[in-house]
């Protein structure tokens, strides 16, 4: 989990000042998916050490965060970012289509998001955020930074929204940072100690605004290609049993 400091720190700087951090930063930065078993280890493990620190488990099996379920589904990309050669962050992406989707905010957010899927909207869903908070402190765009990936999915799958699930006082990093509302007033969410909203944007909408704002979230379509494989934009909206077939490469 990222903590208040890595938001709130960049949040209080000028626009444009702090995007002329970030893009200096970018300048260190790398973007992959993770798909070896190595790297994907490494997510998890910086997933259940930022979420110990702040004590976000309700129990621990080992030293890693694995959601079998949504890490393993075909609709499943699991972020990472570097600095300097250092993973520093990471965050999972889930794009739905259809009834039938694989999304995690159906646990505790099915009465909003199974409505906006039956209707043949296009989700993209950003959970399992986490920083290494070592380097939070140090860099207090960070945030940002490890969100980017996340951004240029929603684009690169056209979807129609934007979802996030965070703690209360993270809300605002989402609303300032994304164009997102509150859709759903925190409430239990399975396996956290922490009550978790529901928060999301009409992401053609919030884009260009947000792009405007923070142009360190533009990318290009090679950018996007390079981690997410050849655009798919059209097939998403085939039907979720299709969703894995049309998503994957």
């Amino acid at each position: 989990m990222v903590d208040e400091s890595s938001m709130g720190g960049a949040i209080g700087g000028a626009p444009q000042s702090f995007s002329d951090r970030v893009l200096r930063l970018l300048e260190r930065v790398k973007h992959r998916v993770a798909t070896e078993p190595a790297d994907r280890e490494a997510a998890f493990r910086l997933r259940f050490e930022a979420y110990q620190k702040i004590g976000f488990l309700q129990r621990s099996d080992g030293d890693r965060l694995y959601d079998p379920r949504y890490d393993d589904a075909p609709n499943a990309w699991i972020t990472t970012t570097f600095i300097d050669g250092q993973l520093a962050g990471t965050v999972r992406v889930n794009i739905g289509v259809g009834e039938n989707a694989i999304l995690p905010g159906l646990q505790a957010f099915a009465d909003v998001l199974v409505p906006r899927l039956s209707s043949g909207e296009v989700i993209a869903e950003f959970t399992r955020l986490a920083a290494r908070l070592s380097l939070s402190s140090v860099y207090p765009e960070l945030a940002y930074v490890i969100m980017r990936p996340a951004f240029m999915a929603a684009e690169h799958f056209a979807a129609d929204c934007a979802v996030g699930s965070p703690r209360a006082e993270h809300i605002a990093f989402y609303r300032r940072a994304f164009g997102a509302t509150l859709w759903r007033p925190p409430r239990d969410y399975p396996g956290l100690t922490a009550k978790l909203a529901c928060v999301g944007a009409d992401y053609r909408f919030a884009r260009e605004f947000i792009e405007t704002r923070y142009p360190f979230f533009k990318s290009t379509s090679a950018e996007r290609e390079a981690l997410f494989g050849p655009s798919k934009v059209g097939s998403n909206r085939a039907g979720g049993e299709g969703l894995g077939a049309a998503l994957v490469s």
